[in-house]
């Protein structure tokens, strides 16, 4: 088995990649994990989507990819330039909605329970802000984060974060979680009921 040879890209994706490059952003998902999400979002028809870190939208094409017609993202960045090139590429997508704003902002002003599916990819619902983001996730749905095993992209200090995020979502009742030392490092959390 190749688990690296991946069917289908989101139509956008090239685009999408070609400009991040150019851009110099270095922080984007790669394609293993974008494979994941699109696969994981098929799981949550009509589900509500939360996607804490926009970037360039190269994670943003793929929950796209995998979500039914009925379902509805929300995508949050602080970086106008970087949320430009996501919307340039995805802005047409009617299920999608781009909010330029905070990640702790975000968080706090949404009600508990709203999301079926959350991807954090930035410090705000990950290294912080994690009680805030999990509130918002209802039974059975999942919490995915990635970036949990050495990147050369990192910034300093990010190594130390991963322990201890890993040691507090590992003592939480409430969720049921699988790590996955593949791509670049997963988590996979799903809330109990």
């Amino acid at each position: 088995m190749d688990d690296t040879k991946i069917l289908h890209f989101p139509s956008p994706l090239a685009a999408i990649a070609a400009e991040t490059k150019a851009f110099g952003f270095s922080m984007a998902s790669d394609t293993l994990t974008g494979s994941l999400l699109r696969t994981l979002a098929t799981t949550k028809p009509g589900g509500l989507f939360l996607e804490l870190g926009t970037g360039t939208g190269i994670a943003t094409a793929w929950i796209l990819e995998g979500m039914d017609n009925t379902a509805k993202l929300t995508t949050v960045d602080n970086d106008e330039t970087l949320m430009t090139i996501a919307r340039r590429h995805l802005g047409h997508d009617p299920r999608v909605t781009f909010c330029l704003t905070e990640g702790a902002a975000f968080l706090a002003a949404q009600h508990e329970r709203s999301f079926d599916f959350i991807f954090a990819d930035t410090w705000p619902g990950k290294y912080d802000h994690l009680d805030e983001a999990l509130r918002l996730l209802k039974p059975g749905g999942l919490y995915i984060i990635d970036d949990l095993s050495p990147q050369p992209s990192w910034p300093a200090g990010h190594a130390a974060k991963v322990p201890q995020l890993l040691s507090t979502l590992e003592q939480r009742a409430d969720l049921h979680l699988t790590k996955i030392t593949w791509s670049t490092g997963l988590l996979i959390a799903t809330k109990r009921a």
